[in-house]
């Protein structure tokens, strides 16, 4: 066979591994997220909440990207996985601290009030970075 088809046969199903697990973590942060959230984002984008949008995209652009660094830096799907579940608590708590020092963030959401929202979503990808180059390394 072709060097190429060999290296693609032996590696495809380790990319296809990684990826598979690498989403489904981020699915798994992102349905976190939205539970320990006491406000529905999905239901107020749908109504044109702009500020849900904002809050919820940085959510799910801070939860990838620290995901990524560990599929990016890793050699297994184990590897993927301990240092994934780190990154997601890391991230998680990052939205809560945000949530405690801004008391009045879901009704702030709820108003459609974009200011907390750029707020809360800049410090989620202000902590994805880091959190993605100490996983990194």
């Amino acid at each position: 066979m072709m060097p190429f088809l060999d290296n693609l046969t032996a590696s495809l199903p380790i990319f296809l591994a990684h990826v598979a697990v690498t989403l489904a973590m981020l699915i798994c942060g992102v349905l976190l997220y939205i539970a320990i959230t006491p406000y529905r984002e999905i239901a107020m984008v749908r109504a044109g909440n702009t500020a849900a949008g904002i809050a919820f995209g940085g959510a799910i652009l801070g939860l990838a990207l620290p995901l990524a660094a560990c599929m990016a830096r890793s050699v297994a799907v184990w590897d993927i996985v301990v240092w994934g579940v780190v990154a997601l608590v890391v991230q998680l708590f990052a939205h809560a601290v945000v949530a405690l020092l801004l008391k009045r963030l879901p009704d702030a959401i709820a108003k459609d009030e974009q200011g907390s929202a750029w707020v809360l979503a800049s410090v989620q990808l202000a902590v994805a970075l880091i959190n993605a180059a100490a996983i990194g390394g």
